[in-house]
């Protein structure tokens, strides 16, 4: 009974801050703090490829039909493939008068924040707006990140993803949930976690990041705050990514990604209390989101079901079952009202393999293609 008792009492305060945070949610508006401004200024889209030759030209002919002017856009590839990416990169933009175009090929993979990192270096305009391949943006997506950025107080915007292709309803769960998060601490101060498909930001407010970093969008946005500037997620900023795959390639993509964000927390230990209410708000819920409650709740779980079976073996024999069918019909998509609870299950999974990873030092800056998902942006 004691050890049922005390898994109850670890999954209650594990899930406090949630219960804080979404009732916080309701009483903010779900649009950008920003004091947006319509203008036009040159903006240089940065775009690191990795054998990307089957989905580039579509990726680059989406890029060059957004609405906002070609001759003010710039579009900077860094490419370290070893397939066809660089000559139809150079091949597409050369059939065009605009957008200008500089095509920068390594000689060999160092990983996304060394590409990025050499991508803005070689940008010509002020504005970054950094996206991916693999990603697509709304028409307006850069016309609203030029806006938010005319508020001197904003230094980065990140955008929504408003649709995930393949309808994986669990990615859907865990990005809804993850936008009424980011709006809340928008509103707050800064976001922590910035998208890097839909990413824009001032190129004087950027250092460069650690090559190794897992998490290039959301270092650069920790930077920005750091240089005095917030970093705020507008709703009307949308994107879409792919987010099917089979269970193998989704649990390494979700591991990884996790993966970067405790790296990101680890190295800036020193913004706990600073920066306003950055530091003091959303950095320790951020701590706690991403790295304690994932252990909590698991630890929680395991004992409510140890003591189940100490004191009620059959209600202990059926809690494991309905767990094992929680897992398997969560990982298909196929809980229903249930798959938001176990978006949250799936993510908090994927932070506590992240962190054993973590301490066996695993993981470089390089990242694995995923053919199955990138078949449907063909």
């Amino acid at each position: 009974m004691l050890l049922l008792v005390v898994g109850m009492v670890v999954l209650f305060v594990a899930g406090i801050p949630y219960v804080l945070y979404l009732a916080c949610q309701y009483f903010v508006p779900f649009e950008s703090p920003a004091r947006k401004r319509t203008r036009t200024v040159p903006v240089s889209i940065v775009l690191p490829t990795y054998n990307e030759a089957e989905i580039v030209e579509s990726t680059l002919d989406r890029l060059c039909s957004l609405e906002y002017p070609a001759e003010q856009l710039e579009i900077v590839v860094v490419d370290s493939s070893d397939d066809d990416t660089a000559a139809i990169v150079r091949e597409s933009i050369a059939d065009r008068d605009a957008p200008s175009s500089i095509v920068i090929e390594e000689d060999d993979r160092g990983g996304v924040a060394r590409a990025v990192n050499r991508g803005i270096e070689a940008a010509s305009h002020d504005v970054i707006f950094r996206t991916d391949c693999d990603s697509r943006l709304d028409d307006d997506a850069i016309s609203h990140a030029v806006a938010n950025l005319s508020d001197p107080s904003i230094g980065g915007v990140t955008g929504r993803q408003i649709d995930v292709l393949g309808d994986s309803e669990l990615e859907e769960s865990y990005r809804d949930m993850q936008a009424g998060n980011q709006a809340l601490e928008s509103w707050l101060d800064s976001t922590f976690i910035v998208h890097g498909p839909c990413f824009s930001f001032r190129k004087d407010l950027f250092e460069p990041i650690a090559e190794d970093s897992l998490a290039d969008d959301t270092e650069i946005g920790v930077t920005i705050r750091r240089a005095g500037k917030r970093v705020v997620m507008d709703p009307a900023m949308c994107f879409t990514e792919v987010g099917v795959s089979n269970i193998r390639d989704r649990r390494a993509r979700k591991d990884r990604r996790a993966m970067g964000l405790l790296q990101i927390l680890e190295r800036n230990r020193d913004l706990l209390g600073r920066y306003g209410l950055y530091g003091r708000i959303v950095v320790p819920f951020n701590w706690w989101f991403l790295a304690i409650s994932p252990w909590l709740s698991i630890a929680g779980g395991a004992l409510v079901i140890l003591g189940l079976l100490t004191t009620a073996p059959p209600l202990g024999g059926a809690a494991i079952l309905a767990f094992v069918g929680f897992v398997l019909l969560g990982q298909y998509d196929r809980l229903g009202p249930l798959q938001a609870p176990y978006a949250v299950f799936d993510a908090h999974l994927s932070l506590v393999i992240a962190r054993i990873r973590l301490w066996r030092e695993e993981g470089d800056g390089t990242w694995t293609i995923d053919t199955e998902s990138r078949e449907l942006l063909e």
